[in-house]
Parts: structure tokens; C-alpha cells; sequence
């Protein structure tokens, strides 16, 4: 990964040119990086940001000159210092929010707005297993996850990040390394197993996913941290319990516009409110991008990373 300089022609119809002003960065950049998740090369990578609206394209009302915004998915290209958006991608970043939190926030927390909320709907009372529960989505979904009056049990590989996840919506941490972990997950359920599994880390834990379910549960994959969940039988499924699985993407739950402003809205409204902390613990360039993917990919960071252009 290389800075480049190009030229950024004028804005499109319905598109509004922004100046970023905080980057976030993401484990799938790394996936688009190396392929995992296929992109046209070259490319510019980067899926989430808060900026500043420098220009309008014609069709454009919604926004005005100045306006705080952030965005999150395609196209491909956060990680820039001005850009072009459609206009139709972007939200107003509400006073109480600065810029870099609103920048933290849209992927990780939205992706938590829908695990929770769509891809298995935590209801009062339910036992939720969260991996990688100190991690950037992890502790937005755990602290989601207890508003929605779930019982955590959050997988972690450290006695720190042990420590941040109970302080962040955990009433439970098991390591990741446990090689008793689905017996201790059914200890403490009484034998049943957790009404939902969180998994991000992919091909690795699947099956360990699959085991700590009770009957009917459902198994959301939903990151491959150490690679792509090979293809496996359904009746797999059948002798567990009758359970389900769902793969979602945050795509698929915020395709119509006014889906997408509620979800950042809600997610917003909760950040206002502290129901949510924003864990914002490293700020780096943008031209060090690359050794910020290295980090994210040791597993040594904890929380939220973003790009300062």
C-alpha cells in the first residue's frame, strides 16, 4: 500500500464531494488486501469515515456546505484525504458526537446494530457467547448485547482484554485458548448451551461454535479472522439440536436509505447516552496504513484504530 496523489474530478449527480477528516480502518480491509475478499486491483481500500462536505453534486438537497458526515460501505475508498460519495450513503454526525468517534463507530457499531438487533434478535434473559469480545465489534456487541438484557460470555485471548470486556458488558469471560470451553459454556447454562454464538473468528472455532449451542440456537458467522469456514454437511446441524446459521453481512440490513439513518441514528442515540462507550485507543496517519493493518492483524490491538489524513 502506497500514497498516491490523483486528481478528483468534480462531483457526480447525487454525489457530494468530502473531505475526511478521520478514517476508520477494519479487519475486512485486510481481507480486501489480501484477497481473501476479491477486489479489482488497484484499488483504494478502506470502507468507513466522517468527513467534512466540500462540494455538491447537482440533485444533492439533503446536505449542505459544512455538514458533519459519515458513511459506511461501498464504494470502496476511505482511506483518502477527499473523496466523492453518493449523497445517499451519508449521514449527518449529530453535536454530541465528534468526528473521530463518529469515524469508530459506523462499521463496528453497526455491525453490532444488526447482530444484535437482526441476525438474532437478543431478547431479556437470553445467554449470548461473543468471540473476540475486546475487539472493535466485540465490545460494541457486548455492551449491546447487555442493553438488550442478554448475559454475556465473552471469549478473549488476554488477562487485559479479560479485563476490558467485563468492564464493557461481559458477565462472563472464557480464554480462547480453553480447551474446556464448551464445558464451561454448559456449566454455566445448566446444561443447555447459549441461545447465540457471535463468531468472527471463522474456520478455526465453527465446529466449537456449533457445540456451545443449546437446541435451536443460532450459530452467526459473521468474520473469518483465521480463514473461510469450509463447506460442511447440513445434518451437522440436525445433531446438534435442530440449529440454525445465518452468514449476514451489514449490507444486506441497510440497503434502503431510510433503514440505514435509522440504524445510525439508533446507534448514534446510544452513544449520546453512554448506553455505549466508544473505545478509541489508537490514532495513527494515514501514511502509516500499513503498519496499522500489521497490528490489526496480530490481534494486539483492542477496541477501535482510525486513519488521520
Amino acid at each position: 500500500m502506497q500514497m498516491a496523489d490523483f486528481p478528483l474530478p468534480n462531483p457526480k449527480v447525487d454525489e457530494a464531494t468530502i473531505r475526511n477528516t478521520s478514517i476508520g480502518i477494519n479487519f475486512i480491509d485486510t481481507y480486501h488486501r489480501s484477497g481473501l475478499y476479491p477486489i479489482d486491483l488497484p484499488s483504494h481500500l478502506g470502507l468507513e469515515g466522517a468527513a467534512v462536505v466540500t462540494s455538491l453534486g447537482k440533485g444533492v438537497k439533503e446536505f449542505n456546505l459544512g455538514d458533519r458526515v459519515a458513511y459506511v460501505g461501498l464504494p470502496i475508498g476511505a482511506y483518502a484525504e477527499e473523496r466523492n460519495y453518493p449523497a445517499d450513503g451519508l449521514v449527518k454526525i449529530p453535536e454530541s458526537i465528534p468526528n473521530d468517534l463518529a469515524a469508530a463507530s459506523m462499521l463496528k457499531g453497526l455491525t453490532a446494530w444488526y447482530l444484535a438487533n437482526k441476525s438474532y434478535p437478543i431478547k431479556n434473559g437470553d445467554d449470548v457467547l461473543i468471540y473476540a469480545a475486546a475487539g472493535g465489534v466485540g465490545l460494541f456487541l457486548s455492551q449491546w448485547a447487555k442493553f438488550l438484557g442478554a448475559r454475556v460470555i465473552g471469549i478473549v485471548s488476554t488477562s487485559e482484554k479479560a479485563e476490558l470486556a467485563q468492564h464493557n458488558g461481559c458477565a462472563e469471560i472464557i480464554n480462547a485458548d480453553d480447551r474446556q470451553l464448551v464445558t464451561k459454556i454448559k456449566n454455566l447454562t445448566e446444561g443447555k448451551g447459549v441461545a447465540a454464538v457471535y463468531d468472527s473468528v471463522g474456520k478455526e472455532t465453527f465446529y466449537q461454535s456449533l457445540n456451545c449451542l443449546r437446541p435451536h440456537g443460532m450459530m452467526v458467522s459473521y468474520g473469518n479472522a483465521t480463514g473461510a469456514v469450509d463447506p460442511f454437511p447440513v445434518l451437522e446441524l440436525a445433531s446438534r439440536g435442530s440449529l440454525f446459521l445465518t452468514r449476514p453481512i451489514l449490507s444486506d440490513f441497510i440497503q434502503q436509505r431510510q433503514d440505514f439513518v435509522d440504524a445510525a441514528n439508533e446507534l448514534f442515540t446510544l452513544i449520546t447516552k453512554k448506553v455505549i462507550r466508544v473505545h478509541l485507543n489508537t490514532i495513527m496517519p494515514l501514511a502509516d496504513v500499513a503498519e496499522a493493518h500489521i497490528n490489526l492483524e496480530s490481534r494486539s490491538t483492542t477496541g477501535s484504530t482510525i486513519l488521520k489524513p
